[in-house]
């Protein structure tokens, strides 16, 4: 990595929006205190909002419900090794059962999991505010940077340019 750049405010939600809905796949971690793995299960990201919430679809009578309404504090982890890029966002979930809500993030891949659509009664949201978030990004492609691995290896000297630091969000 290139550096630490740590980003505030508007920069971080932009950061944040960019590296979670490329990846879009996290793992999705509830009932941390356990902190045993067995509560993660990967969740599609629907949305990062202009406020750093992250938005997922979410059965609402599943164990992960179930486990935020115990406790809300959840972990969210992205990785996408190809690009080299990774997210790890601490937040506080909040279940919604809202279907307006439901109508704006809706997408008909959806229906894989709720074949009743956007009416089936089983839908809830699941709004992730993010409290700490912390992020790795490299730039370029997988293989442009093995590359530079192989170079920085042969020189001594770090070819690799990306960044990693923390992201600030106003919602924090």
């Amino acid at each position: 990595m290139s550096g630490i750049k740590n980003m505030g405010n508007e920069e971080a939600i932009l950061k944040l929006r960019e590296l979670a809905e490329a990846i879009d796949i996290c793992m999705f971690c509830t009932n941390l205190k356990t902190d045993d793995g067995a509560s993660c299960r990967p969740m599609s990201t629907q949305k990062v909002c202009d406020e750093g919430n992250i938005w997922f679809f979410s059965n609402a009578d599943s164990d992960k419900n179930k486990e935020i309404e115990q406790d809300k504090n959840v972990q969210l982890f992205y990785s996408h090794p190809g690009k080299d890029s990774f997210l790890i966002v601490n937040g506080v979930a909040e279940l919604i059962y809202d279907r307006e809500k439901i109508e704006e993030l809706w997408s008909p891949v959806l229906n894989a999991w709720f074949p009743g659509g956007k009416e089936d009664p089983n839908i809830s949201i699941v709004k992730v505010i993010p409290t700490t978030a912390y992020y790795w990004d490299t730039d370029g492609n997988k293989m442009i940077n093995f590359l530079k691995m192989v170079a920085s290896a042969a020189t001594g000297k770090n070819l690799v340019e990306g960044n990693e630091g923390t992201l600030i969000l106003n919602s924090l």
